[in-house]
């Protein structure tokens, strides 16, 4: 159950920590949302805070502790560099406030782990900001998948990918201690929960990680990975950010056609649905193609979900859970890497 709300508007009220540009995003988000309204903004830079806030008439701090402890919010964003979600997620929790932390939740699976139990015992709602679910074009695909619209599937590929900025190896994505990992946990992430979300967790996982142009090292700036399931399945994924055109594609094949995702909007290009159908007498199949060339409305559709199961309307999607699962999925990857051999998944806990 939600605390009690805005007595003047109704409103849940909203605290982020982070004013970058997803932080921007959320604060957009809430403000545009009739059942919330943001209240307070902080952030380590105190003029990023104030430009943010002043946007929406709400208060700008430069302490997250401001608003973990204010008892006057419901709802804390936490969309700051990786190593600080786990602590600002936990401390909110603890406090009462439902939390939407952006992925990864947190830099390695014992991070998301502790999130996880930290919800467990707060009983509050919080949600991993796994927003690529929510772009149309893949929730098809997912519905249709589920359908049986193209029987068994057997095989999944993946790429996602973008060239980075100049000076991209001096952001905090390049420090090893800020970020936890590269490309693999920054982007990866997104297709792996994909996966987990589409197909199931695997069991095993294998991969090679390489740091071709940006001097990150020991971080990646390629991933390469393949994944096995226990029905037979196969995925192949690859994340870049020496992708020089940004690029998305997921792809998955069953034994009555597949389903192809192709874009996300804006620089990665109109998002597409190809819906494959097999023919039994063989040759060029069946093609079924969807456009969605409308505005990226993931962020508010990922707001309103978490909104309403704040309210009681059920669970969203992007659980403590589904991060725990993307988070043992990195994990394997980086141990497979490290080993140079495939390696178990270790199960959700």
């Amino acid at each position: 159950m939600a605390q009690p709300a805005d007595l003047d508007s109704g409103k849940l009220r909203v605290g982020i920590v982070g004013c970058g540009l997803i932080g921007r995003r959320r604060a957009a988000e809430a403000a545009r949302n009739t059942r919330t309204v943001l209240r307070k903004v902080a952030d380590a830079d105190a003029a990023r805070a104030i430009e943010l806030a002043s946007r929406y008439d709400a208060e700008a701090v430069n302490d997250w502790r401001y608003l973990v402890d204010d008892s006057s919010l419901d709802i804390v964003v936490v969309s700051t560099p990786n190593a600080y979600i786990a602590p600002i997620a936990i401390a909110a929790l603890k406090s009462g406030k439902h939390v939407l932390v952006e992925k990864p939740p947190g830099r390695n699976l014992e991070e998301a782990r502790r999130i996880a139990t930290a919800r467990r015992a707060s009983g509050r709602v919080l949600k991993i900001g796994f927003n690529h679910r929510y772009h149309p074009a893949l929730a098809r695909a997912y519905l249709l998948l589920r359908q049986g619209a193209i029987g068994k599937a057997f095989n999944l590929r993946a790429r996602y990918g973008h060239g980075g900025r100049p000076g991209y190896e001096k952001e905090w994505r390049g420090n090893p201690e800020l970020a936890g990992g590269g490309e693999l946990t920054d982007q990866g992430v997104h297709l792996v929960d994909l996966v987990n979300w589409m197909i199931g967790m695997p069991q095993r996982a294998f991969c090679t990680l390489q740091t071709a142009v940006w001097p990150i090292a020991p971080l990646e700036d390629n991933a390469f990975a393949l994944l096995n399931f226990a029905d037979g399945c196969v995925a192949s994924l690859h994340t870049s950010w020496t992708q020089w055109k940004n690029l998305f594609s997921f792809e998955i094949f069953g034994s009555q056609g597949a389903l192809c995702v192709e874009g996300l909007g804006g620089s990665y290009g109109t998002q597409k649905l190809l819906h494959y159908g097999r023919r039994v007498e063989s040759g060029a199949p069946n093609l079924v193609e969807e456009t969605f060339d409308g505005p990226d409305c993931s962020w508010q559709l990922e707001w309103q979900d978490f909104v309403e199961a704040i309210r009681g309307d059920g669970a969203c999607l992007g659980t403590a859970e589904d991060g725990i699962a993307a988070m043992a999925v990195i994990d394997a990857l980086y141990r497979s890497a490290a080993d140079g051999l495939p390696v178990a998944v270790s199960q959700p806990r």
